[in-house]
């Protein structure tokens, strides 16, 4: 059984910073590659930012120099560093084990998704 619960989301102002926080309950995870995705309303889940288990990162152009995505393996956390919050960044954050590399097309493994944390970035 695969749990994940997101936190550290809220209401800033743009240009303020927020670290949002993922602990799964997992199996094996330092095995798997993770990522962050974000669902605004009205708008198809996309994903945000990935670290593969060996720590190479990769991101979405929207989010590129301002958000860094970590893991700590032994806490079986992830994290997703946010600075330079733009309005556009306001959404539903995830955090799941990543299925594939295009942050377009990317999903979670096993359809496995945790409540979400909701960032609200205001003008």
């Amino acid at each position: 059984q695969v749990r994940l619960v997101e936190s550290g989301g809220g209401s800033v102002q743009a240009g303020g910073s927020l670290r949002l926080s993922c602990i799964a309950s997992m199996y094996s995870y330092s095995n798997y590659n993770m990522a962050w995705f974000r669902q605004a309303p009205g708008k198809k889940r996309e994903g945000v930012a990935r670290i593969e288990h060996g720590g190479m990162t990769s991101y979405a152009d929207s989010v590129k120099d301002r958000f860094t995505i970590s893991r700590d393996n032994s806490k079986k956390t992830l994290y997703l560093q946010m600075t330079n919050l733009k309005p556009e960044d306001t959404a539903k954050y995830y955090c799941a084990p990543a299925a594939g590399r295009n942050m377009s097309t990317m999903t979670s493994v096993g359809d496995w998704w945790g409540q979400g944390t909701q960032v609200t970035v205001s003008s």
